[in-house]
């Protein structure tokens, strides 16, 4: 197997067995507040840095193009609260047009 699979196969087991102990660990009981408060804004956390690493990344380094210009009118858009559909399609036509012109 290649080192990519065994990272896969490893990071499938390790997410088995969280999923296994927490409940066993917890015993039937609930989280404390807090925990749960910050566990409920991980998800939200890791998709926007997944966003920004998408957008700004360009292997090893930062950089900034058309896709910067996409996501800028997205969260304006989206800011001004316009339907999603607008705010993605948007985010499109300004990028290609950002990549026409440059």
């Amino acid at each position: 197997m290649t080192e990519v699979w065994l990272t896969i196969v490893a990071l499938a087991l390790a997410t088995a067995a969280l999923k296994l102990f927490g409940p066993l660990i917890l015993g039937g009981r609930s989280l404390p507040g807090g925990v749960f408060a910050v566990v409920e804004l991980l998800a939200s956390a890791l998709l926007a840095a997944l966003v920004v690493v998408e957008t700004f990344g360009q292997g090893r380094s930062l950089t900034l193009d058309a896709r910067a210009l996409g996501v800028a009118f997205a969260a304006v858009a989206m800011r001004l609260r316009a339907p999603v559909t607008v705010a993605v399609l948007g985010a499109a036509v300004v990028a290609a047009l950002a990549r026409v012109v440059a």
